[in-house]
């Protein structure tokens, strides 16, 4: 059997734990699967007290995981500490400056530093790894980069935050309010106290900038993907979504075309029978398009302990089995600097709901306006009269462009028997 492989682990939170408990436990079986032991050798984290839950004997402590990174003699040094600068950042540097192998479930530091960490990972000839950055233990990051390599990938969709995922599941089949979901799944541990990261889409477009990097060949361009979350969706959008034959989800949405790459976060209504339509819960979904494969689709568990820790342990695998596989697929050097196209080029269908006055001649006012902006209207629905004197509007259209919706919206604020700030949702015909 060949020499052991060793391991530090910089960061001992939930997966980190997770990793440690893992390893443990499969101890033999990855033994035998790699033909040699994997063995951690030094640990760091802010509290040596705390309990995790799994036992720190025989493993060398780093009060500093930079400190670790650099003189800890392991072969692989796991980065689980987060965040994109820093010392997650740091450590990295600092390992692949001495010749070890990174793993990492950090998708802040990869989307917005990646190439510069896979060029010099490339240069020292080293492993930069992150399946466990993006959806969890789905591998979707191995079957993009090596199941798919013989395919081009057009475009790719997906459910990448489960926090997100599981507030508007529980909306749909609760009818309850955003807030109060939100309240319920901090509760759970689904969602952290301050929870923007995940609600207002910035964790999906990190996500997201990764697989379009890995899907395309490209770089890694955070900064090119559109976001928005999911705070603006009330509960009656999900109750006519459902009525016209969707559902609301945050999805993850990247294309390539001759122009450009179009990198999108937003909440989209999606057909009930596509299939990202049926992941709920706190579940991920990835569907990806390839010339010659077709559609493809992959879905599980997008967090927690166990899910994140399978995917940091394969990458560990492929490690002890000698792959060496290029970051993002091909060279960073042959990394495409691909244009990113703005939000205002994509076509298709759009809801729009508005609450406006109950008086004769509001509707001729609403479709005059669309007309103006060149919008065609597909559907409608008005409700009876109430007693407030107000009375919800809720349109589709037929396909149009970005920027005569942004027009229009405008247009409708406008209007004095328009009450409330006109709500839209994009329409996802997949």
């Amino acid at each position: 059997m060949k020499n052991k492989l060793s391991l530090a682990i910089a960061g001992l939170g939930t997966v980190g734990a997770g990793t440690l408990q893992l390893l443990e436990t499969h101890r033999d079986l990855l033994s035998a699967r790699c033909g040699r032991a994997i063995e951690v050798v030094a640990v760091s984290a802010r509290d040596r007290s705390r309990d995790r839950g799994v036992s720190l004997e025989g493993y060398k402590w780093f009060d500093d995981p930079v400190d670790m990174a650099r003189d800890c003699g392991a072969d692989v040094v796991v980065e689980l500490i987060g965040g994109s600068e820093g010392p997650a950042r740091d450590v990295c540097d600092a390992a692949i400056a001495a010749g070890r192998h990174v793993v990492t479930a950090n998708k802040a530091l990869v989307a917005l530093h990646g190439s510069d960490l896979a060029a010099r990972a490339e240069a020292a000839t080293v492993t930069l790894a992150f399946e466990a950055a993006v959806a969890g233990g789905i591998p979707v990051i191995k079957a993009l980069r090596e199941g798919l390599a013989g395919n081009g990938v057009s475009s790719l969709h997906g459910i990448l935050n489960g926090t997100c995922n599981y507030i508007l599941t529980t909306m749909r089949e609760t009818g309850r309010p955003f807030e109060d979901v939100l309240a319920e799944a901090q509760t759970l541990g689904y969602a952290e106290a301050d929870p923007s990261f995940d609600i207002d889409g910035v964790d999906a477009a990190h996500k997201l900038a990764i697989l379009t990097s890995v899907a395309f060949g490209c770089d890694v361009d955070f900064d090119g993907v559109h976001i928005e979350g999911i705070r603006h969706v009330a509960a009656e959008d999900i109750a006519y979504a459902t009525e016209l034959g969707y559902r609301i989800k945050l999805l993850g949405i990247t294309e390539r075309t001759k122009a450009g790459v179009l990198q999108r976060v937003y909440p989209a209504m999606v057909p009930l029978g596509a299939p990202i339509a049926a992941v709920e819960g706190v579940y991920n979904g990835v569907v990806a398009e390839g010339d010659f494969v077709g559609t493809t689709m992959f879905e599980g568990r997008g967090a927690g302990a166990g899910p994140t820790a399978s995917a940091v342990v394969a990458d560990v695998v492929d490690i002890a089995l000698g792959r060496m596989t290029p970051t993002f697929g091909i060279p960073v050097e042959m990394l495409s600097r691909t244009p990113s196209l703005s939000l205002n080029e994509r076509v298709g269908l759009y809801y729009i709901r508005l609450m406006v006055q109950d008086t004769t001649g509001v509707f001729a006012d609403i479709a005059t306006t669309l007309r103006d902006a060149n919008i065609s209207i597909e559907s409608a629905i008005q409700r009876a009269r109430s007693d407030s004197g107000f009375v919800p509007v809720v349109l589709t259209t037929h396909e149009t462009q970005e920027a005569a919706i942004q027009e229009a919206l405008s247009s409708l604020d406008r209007l004095e028997s328009v009450a409330e700030t006109p709500r839209m949702i994009r329409i996802e015909s997949m």
